[in-house]
């Protein structure tokens, strides 16, 4: 592991909460699953930072498994800042501005 430290804006914060919320309200136990892919997405963004594809600027998108959503994030001295948790279906350029 880099040592890398993991902060979420808090509309990423927010964004993450309702899609667990609605998936669990959906199917109990598939919000659990989404929360499993998301952390096993962050641990992949944390060992390999470079690795997301470049979105605008500074901001790389990793696409997380099995759900239609991604991580915003940018890679900033000793860590990562996630900007959002993205549906791949809505708004594509929404979350411009976060840092």
């Amino acid at each position: 592991m880099t040592g890398l430290e993991v902060s979420f804006h808090r509309l990423a914060e927010a964004e993450l909460n309702d899609a667990a919320a609605h998936y669990e309200a959906s199917s109990p136990g598939l919000g659990g699953r989404f929360l499993t892919e998301i952390d096993r997405c962050v641990q992949a963004i944390i060992q390999h930072p470079e690795a997301g594809s470049v979105v605008l600027g500074p901001v790389r998108r990793h696409l997380v498994s099995r759900f239609p959503y991604a991580l915003l994030y940018t890679q900033k001295a000793g860590g990562v800042r996630i900007l959002a948790v993205m549906h791949l279906r809505r708004r594509p350029f929404y979350w411009v501005g976060r840092s």
